[in-house]
């Protein structure tokens, strides 16, 4: 994986973005709004993400005497299937759950798991794979933010096979 994609990767800010356009276009202004971000703060993100090939450019159009620009998350991406540059990664996606995690609805239930384990490796294939299918379907499900009859929801896993420990 490229510097260029870790560095954007990198950023919390970013990987709220990235999961904003995955269920469709979105501007720099809806953007910015929806992160309560300034537009041009969302602009320089966006930059960032386009240079780094994760966003696409997915419509211009005139709007209020204006050019908009609305980009997508390219799916696919490093974020489907990450090998290279884990610990980066995992720091950003640990910054993004605590602030998911401190607008958790209580009322509400939620599933949480945590585990170091040993496993047979067709075992671990087998969930692995559930695991991959269950995140394609709740991306595929993903609608834009605030459609009505929609629900926010969080959802971070973070799934591997480890290096035996040294004896």
């Amino acid at each position: 994986m490229s510097d260029d994609v870790l560095r954007a990767l990198a950023h919390p800010l970013r990987l709220r973005m990235l999961n904003l356009m995955w269920p469709g276009p979105l501007s720099a202004a809806e953007l910015a709004r929806e992160l309560s971000i300034s537009h041009a703060l969302a602009s320089q993100h966006l930059r960032r993400l386009a240079a780094a090939g994760l966003v696409e450019l997915a419509e211009e159009r005139n709007r209020r005497g204006g050019h908009e620009r609305r980009y997508r998350t390219v799916h696919g991406s490093p974020l489907s299937d990450q090998r290279d540059g884990a610990p980066f990664l995992a720091e950003a996606l640990t910054v993004g759950l605590r602030e998911r995690a401190a607008r958790r609805d209580p009322s509400q239930a939620g599933a949480t798991t945590d585990g170091e384990l040993w496993v047979a490796p067709e075992e671990w294939e087998r969930y692995r794979s559930g695991i991959q299918a269950l995140g394609d379907a709740l991306h595929a499900a993903a609608r834009p933010a605030r459609t009505p009859g929609t629900v926010p929801v969080a959802v971070t896993v973070h799934a591997f096979r480890m290096t035996p420990p040294l004896p």
